[in-house]
């Protein structure tokens, strides 16, 4: 009965290790896979386009601004979920982002705005927005919007600074 015990301890132990030491776990988006690391570095946001939506119909965007004032912003996305985002008129806005797997339109962007003092933790609201693409060199997420009884999408597109 004792060795029965340790061979059953010993192989639990075995598939705690092989569990822990496994590849880390990537992100799917339709058919495009998209690891974290592909959003790590410096991107800029090139256009901003509308899915169903006219153009202006949306006056503000993460509370900060008009859609096409992010157009030439520089995000800097660090691997541990830091980042910073910078607009052309110089309004720069920290951030903890990250990639949330439960939503039902598929894998998100998800961040939140930081302030000083704040840490991420204690900040309940951010915004997610679908990932439409990411090569690890351009990158689109897609914002939704409810009109009426449908959807459409503000569409940010990014390519990433060398």
């Amino acid at each position: 009965m004792k060795n029965l015990f340790k061979i059953s301890i010993a192989l639990l132990s075995l598939i705690f290790v092989f569990t822990a030491c496994s590849t880390p776990k990537n992100t799917t988006t339709g058919a495009t896979n998209v690891s974290r690391g592909k959003f790590v570095g410096t991107w800029t946001l090139n256009n901003v386009s509308y899915d169903g939506l006219v153009q202006n119909a949306v006056q503000n965007v993460f509370d900060q601004a008009a859609p096409e004032a992010f157009v030439g912003s520089t995000w800097k996305l660090t691997n541990s979920g830091n980042g910073i985002y910078t607009l052309n008129n110089g309004t720069s806005q920290t951030i903890f982002w990250s990639v949330y797997n439960g939503g039902t339109t598929g894998t998100q962007f998800q961040f939140k705005k930081l302030y000083q003092g704040d840490k991420a933790k204690n900040v309940a609201e951010g915004y997610r927005l679908d990932i439409a693409n990411n090569d690890g060199s351009t990158m689109v997420l897609k914002s939704p919007v409810a009109v009426g009884n449908s959807t459409g999408y503000i569409i940010y597109s990014f390519t990433k600074n060398n």
